[in-house]
């Protein structure tokens, strides 16, 4: 059985590859060790955000904007609620790289944000205590994805496109030749021109041939139920943030979410800690939050969002797949131009998944794509590399 292009990991990038691939013509197969929309990888726990003032590297924000202008089309045609607008706010003391790599993009960008003071953040967003040294950079155009949801969409339209999909079918391997390329699986082999390799945590083990400088790191995520004034922990009062205390130990969340239309539950205050997890092995990840992991996350909650600290909810674990400089790889496979590498994120990728899948399919059927990615290529990796 042959394809145009076969895509490895149907997460959030792989399923926005094959919905982006199949919408522009190509016979795709797309191949996942999993069910559709799983929670076992790197886009477990509900949701995510999305913001353009982006602390991590001012080059991410023309993506940014091109997958913030995306989303809405997207959840338009799979006739979803896909994101919701809240605002965001990224908290830091002068110096700290949430603070000042905020604040960089936006100048760089253009991007319309507010600088404030603790006081002045502490009166407009009460459910957050900041520290009297600390300040706030304030973005409107932030808010959430709906993890699962957009997963999903982005399957669906896919298989409307005419992709097939074959999920819980695990691949072994793949190989290359002057003919073609070939994907071996637990149920068989297929044949393709191209392929995309989007398997996040499990990337190394489908690509042996590069030495690449990876760690996978344990996250656990928590819900929590408000302690008092609830209405202080709503979407409209409070935004999706980020706070760091200092450069070891930053945290993130997002407001208490009602129960949805499609009959969804309703969500407490969510509250993870950014990185500091451990490195894991993905096929042995502890998968149960423990008490440990809560301990942090309440030591951050009672000090800086007392509102927030109740019973627990719920909680998940799901995986960061880290780069040394915590940027994408997104580039050719360096000894085969039939090939583009798609993963990983470093923890905060998803919310570029539809741009990425578009240009994954740009760079398979055109050889280039409009977007700057130079800075997410495997060239900064040097003789790691080489195979």
């Amino acid at each position: 059985m042959s394809f145009d292009v076969i895509v490895i990991g149907l997460g959030a990038m792989g399923s926005a590859a094959a919905y982006e691939l199949a919408r522009r013509g190509a016979r795709v197969l797309g191949i996942e060790a999993y069910t559709p929309a799983h929670e076992l990888g790197s886009s477990g726990g509900l949701t995510r955000i999305i913001r353009l003032a982006y602390f991590e590297h001012p080059d991410y924000v023309p993506l940014l904007r091109a997958a913030w202008e995306s989303w809405p089309s997207l959840a338009a045609e799979a006739g979803d609620d896909l994101l919701l607008q809240t605002g965001g706010l990224y908290i830091g003391r002068r110096g700290s790289a949430v603070l000042e790599g905020s604040l960089a993009s936006a100048r760089q960008h253009g991007l319309e944000h507010e600088l404030l003071d603790a006081a002045e953040s502490n009166r407009r967003f009460p459910a957050l205590r900041l520290d009297d040294d600390m300040q706030t950079l304030y973005e409107p155009l932030a808010g959430i994805l709906f993890a699962q949801r957009c997963i999903a969409a982005h399957l669906r339209l896919a298989a409307a496109h005419g992709a097939e999909l074959r999920f819980e079918e695990r691949v072994a391997g793949w190989t290359s030749g002057d003919g073609g390329l070939a994907v071996t699986t637990d149920r068989g082999t297929y044949q393709a021109d191209k392929l995309v390799i989007a398997a996040g945590p499990w990337l190394a083990s489908l690509v042996p041939g590069l030495d690449l400088p990876l760690t996978v790191e344990r996250n656990p995520l928590f819900w929590f139920e408000p302690t008092a004034t609830p209405k202080l922990l709503a979407p409209d009062r409070l935004p999706v943030w980020i706070m760091e205390l200092d450069p070891d130990h930053a945290f993130y969340g997002f407001p208490a979410l009602a129960a949805g239309r499609d009959g969804s539950p309703a969500q407490g205050v969510k509250v993870a800690r950014h990185h500091g997890g451990r490195s894991v092995d993905p096929e042995s990840v502890e998968r149960e939050a423990t008490a440990a992991d809560e301990a942090v996350v309440r030591g951050f909650i009672e000090r800086h969002m007392p509102v927030a600290n109740g019973r627990r909810l719920d909680a998940r674990v799901c995986m960061y797949t880290n780069t040394p400089d915590f940027n994408f790889i997104l580039d050719f496979h360096p000894a085969d131009q039939r090939v583009v590498i798609a993963s990983p994120c470093s923890g905060h990728g998803f919310k570029f998944s539809n741009v990425i899948g578009r240009v994954a399919a740009d760079l398979l059927l055109e050889g280039t794509t409009p977007f700057k990615i130079g800075f997410l290529s495997l060239d900064r990796f040097g003789s790691t590399t080489h195979v």
